[in-house]
């Protein structure tokens, strides 16, 4: 038993894989797809948190019952909560219409070389 599992180790051990260019080229546009999907989604964060951040701050100011009862952490977690949810939202739409992109591409290339 010990003898068969030291074999299987030594196989997995000597077992390389060389992407082919297309595979090579996929793995880069995915990489592009989710480099400008954070980078998108960092942006989105940032204007939510400050279109989040200016209400709730005049509200606490203003209006008595906020005032009571929104404290620093409520106000913290108010403003985190618009930025994180716009940053995933924004990432996610982003990436997938990357892949909707590359998808698109390369049908099209399969559709060229039958032709």
């Amino acid at each position: 038993m010990e003898n068969r599992s030291e074999m299987g180790n030594r196989r997995q051990q000597n077992l390389f894989v060389i992407a082919s260019p297309d595979e090579i080229a996929k793995i880069h546009r995915a990489e592009t797809s989710k480099q400008a999907g954070a980078i998108a989604g960092a942006k989105a964060a940032a204007v939510a948190a400050v279109a989040s951040a200016i209400p709730t701050v005049a509200a606490v100011r203003m209006f008595p019952w906020a005032k009571a009862n929104l404290n620093y952490t409520a106000q913290a977690l108010i403003i985190s909560s618009a930025s994180i949810a716009a940053f995933f939202i924004t990432a996610d739409k982003t990436i997938l219409q990357g892949a909707r992109r590359n998808t698109e591409a390369q049908l099209k290339k399969v559709q060229q070389d039958s032709k």
